[in-house]
């Protein structure tokens, strides 16, 4: 057993004591510890007021507030203040380079990579970008163990056509924990460059944006125990600075003339308008709490917590289960399916017991298509998630199986 399984981390969420609650959807959104309340009705209460431009008392003590967050959410991934961007979701943020980089940097006869695996936020900017400039997709298949071969991102990098190369740092459905390094290792060789999602990483394992050397690498709030309406892009200085705006208006501009503009520098450059104040606040708060945590023992929890729930899910007739075998090689994500039900029925009746799972297509189609199914129940596990909720959610399935008649001839 892991320290956090020995811990009441749970007592940290207040919406945990809600009775009869079994939360094993984090994948979706992540509950919020009490801290990260507190810092939000804080920054509400005492002091709100915008940030940037005033010079009375609650102006700078909430600049303070702001900036200060940003500079922990910078360092807890291993990245620097002009670097972070503050945007309001992970999406946007990959649109942003979508656009800001993209329409700069791609055209007609260029190719970009993505893989089978990605959600949709990851997907249809590319294909808006490919449509608009005449670019070519490419896709990493996914082979039947949920892994990339990178032998075939090098046979598509072997032309010196490609662009870009995105990935996920870790599946949102079969939770495999990709390569990210050596994938932008393999791509910076060939001349292209890199995104990597990684919102379902950030929360959940050790993430050194440094280490791993893409080009831009992002993440969103809520699912890493913060706020909704706040995501991070981290880029290349370098880069960043050669970029346009993606959106332009107050805030990002050092001056304005009836002649013309100058852009604010980084990371201001690509935060035009009002930003997202307490929802950074917020973030702030959460990552301190992960920091205090650890996040060396958030992995070997949650390593912990998907290991049993492969075992126990294993033993129940008729499921089957998506993605690596091996716990070394993917995150807190359990997607699966049971013979003879849809996952939306197993999911409500789940739900009569108290267990929060997700069912659909995960924002991912053409990874169902991939996998042959139009949709898998999901269950994503958190900090505070316990045996005992795995084995109520098992339970439950057998509940499922009842109702269902699957043990009849």
């Amino acid at each position: 057993m892991t320290l956090l399984a020995d811990t009441t981390v749970a007592d940290a969420f207040p919406i945990l004591a809600r009775e009869g609650l079994v939360y094993l959807d984090s994948g979706a959104t992540a509950q919020k510890p009490q801290v990260v309340i507190d810092a939000v009705e804080g920054l509400l209460a005492r002091h709100n007021a915008n940030i940037h431009r005033g010079v009375y008392p609650l102006a700078v003590e909430a600049t303070d507030l702001f900036e200060g967050a940003r500079e922990r959410v910078a360092a807890f991934v291993g990245s620097t203040v002009p670097e972070t961007i503050v945007t309001k979701n992970a999406t946007e943020a990959i649109n942003l380079v979508a656009h800001a980089w993209g329409r700069t940097n791609v055209g007609a006869g260029d190719a970009i990579v993505l893989t089978q695996m990605e959600h949709h936020s990851n997907i249809v900017p590319w294909q808006l970008l490919a449509q608009a400039t005449g670019a070519e997709l490419r896709w990493l298949a996914v082979d039947e163990q949920g892994l990339l071969d990178l032998s075939q991102l090098d046979a598509f990098l072997a032309d010196g056509r490609v662009k870009l190369v995105t990935v996920t740092h870790v599946s949102n459905v079969l939770g495999t924990l990709n390569p990210v390094a050596e994938i932008v290792a393999r791509a910076r060789a060939a001349g292209a460059a890199t995104l990597v999602d990684g919102s379902q990483a950030v929360p959940h394992l050790p993430v050194d944006v440094g280490q791993i050397g893409a080009d831009f690498y992002v993440w969103t709030g809520h699912k890493a125990y913060g706020p909704t309406g706040i995501g991070i892009l981290h880029g290349r200085r370098e880069i960043l600075e050669a970029m346009p705006p993606f959106l332009g208006g107050g805030d990002m501009i050092k001056t304005v003339t009836m002649d013309g503009v100058t852009f604010a520098d980084l990371p201001l450059k690509f935060e035009a308008g009002t930003s997202p104040i307490a929802e950074l606040v917020g973030l702030g708060a959460a990552v301190d709490f992960l920091s205090g945590i650890g996040m060396a023992d958030v992995r070997e929890h949650e390593r912990d917590i998907t290991g049993y729930a492969l075992e126990q899910l294993a033993q129940v007739p008729g499921v089957t289960v998506y993605g690596p075998t091996d716990v070394d090689q993917r995150g807190g994500i359990a997607a699966f399916a049971l013979e003879g039900t849809h996952p939306h029925d197993v999911a409500e009746i789940l739900a009569r017991d108290g267990v929060c799972v997700r069912a659909g297509h995960h924002c991912a189609q053409p990874l169902m298509q991939r996998l042959g199914v139009s949709a898998t129940t999901r269950a994503s596990f958190a900090v505070h998630t316990t045996r005992p909720e795995i084995d109520q959610l098992v339970e439950s399935l057998g509940r499922v199986r009842e109702i269902f008649r699957l043990d009849e001839d």
